[in-house]
């Protein structure tokens, strides 16, 4: 396993500014495959929320996504006197004061800001802040800039209302495509999102290899998974459904009643296979899984991800999970695997990267690196 960084990943090194809990963070090294270890509170979810933000190039729909997930909402007045709540935009800075110029910045920590993504609240001129007004009295006068690679875009403050402030169509440039990133977690996938995952490895080496993540789980029983009924629900109607069939058994069984192991494992198997090229991020990796298959569990992740170009970043606050991670890693020369610790330090995260040395050590001795 090499201690330098991977030059063909998206991030070898990551710095986040101002967003949500973190003040500042540096982390120098990143691996294919990072797992963030560290007390309850440190900002874990905190970076798996950054890489997912960084990957969008900052679309709203991602921001939309991480205020609904903290039920971060503001009251509002629309246009016709009615109450109302929208997304709130101050959740996303640190420290939730919006002074204008408050910045996120995510992005390589190589010293260049060519390649960082940059969130901005600024004043709103005199035309924005009165369309803004016009559909929702009360914003504030603000508007964000997102920029990235050159090309900016303007949104209003309250961007769950986007699509009725056609006016800012003139603001919005053209953003970077964005990089591929699945997110899985903390809790587990619904049968919608694995349904979607599941068409797209379907009769596919992909299909085998979600097959061998359950068998980490149930002794190598299983023959062959499928997906039963309809997309569209009707009354007294499941919609789709993954089912299971066993080599000693005629019938097949409902993934669901097989445990949250089982569909924790099926679930991380199909998103490795649907996010090459780009980013896979895991809250609470170890959610569901037994301790006994957590060093299985990150082999088949840092070979799939290897395999596939996947940069996975994921976070665990389970000594088991680390461990499993750390004998996987020092037995995967192929692939780099990088644990890092996250410490809370006043205004600051700080983050502990530990080398192929030290893994050795935990995964030997079983170190405490929480």
């Amino acid at each position: 396993m090499s201690e330098e960084p991977n030059g063909r990943l998206h991030l070898p090194s990551l710095s986040i500014r101002g967003l949500r809990g973190i003040g500042e963070l540096d982390i120098p090294r990143l691996g294919r495959v990072t797992l963030l270890a560290g007390k309850n509170g440190v900002g874990k979810t905190t970076v798996i929320e950054a890489v997912r933000v960084y990957a969008s190039r900052g679309r709203e729909r991602v921001l939309s996504a991480l205020l609904n997930r903290h039920e971060e909402f503001a009251p509002a007045i629309d246009e016709d006197d009615n109450r109302t709540f929208v997304f709130d935009p101050a959740a996303l800075f640190h420290g939730r004061d919006v002074p204008p110029n408050s910045c996120i910045e995510i992005g390589p920590g190589d010293g260049s800001s060519d390649g960082n993504l940059r969130i901005e609240a600024v004043v709103a001129n005199a035309e924005q802040a009165a369309r803004m007004e016009s559909q929702c009295r009360g914003t504030p006068p603000l508007v964000m800039e997102i920029s990235f690679a050159n090309r900016k875009q303007t949104i209003p403050w309250f961007f769950l209302h986007y699509i009725r402030y056609t006016g800012f169509a003139d603001d919005r440039e053209e953003l970077p495509p964005e990089l591929n990133c699945r997110s899985l977690g903390p809790g587990l996938p619904n049968n919608n999102e694995v349904s979607e995952l599941w068409d797209e490895v379907a009769l596919t080496d992909d299909e085998d290899r979600a097959v061998q993540a359950l068998n980490l789980v149930l002794d190598g029983k299983v023959d062959r998974v499928t997906m039963i009924g309809d997309r569209q629900r009707v009354p007294n109607d499941y919609g789709r459904r993954v089912v299971v069939k066993f080599r000693d058994r005629d019938r097949p069984m409902p993934l669901r009643s097989l445990g949250d192991g089982a569909a924790r494992l099926f679930g991380v198997a199909l998103a490795l296979a649907s996010s090459r090229n780009g980013f896979l991020v895991i809250d609470e990796a170890e959610n569901g899984i037994h301790h006994s298959v957590h060093e299985a569990f990150w082999r088949m992740v840092l070979r799939t991800a290897e395999e596939n170009d996947i940069q996975v970043f994921a976070a665990t606050h389970s000594f088991d999970c680390v461990r499993g991670f750390a004998r996987a890693t020092v037995d995967s020369p192929d692939c780099e695997g990088v644990l890092v610790r996250l410490e809370r330090e006043d205004e600051r995260t700080r983050a502990v990267v530990y080398s192929e040395s030290a893994l050795e050590t935990a995964a030997e001795q079983g170190i405490e690196v929480r």
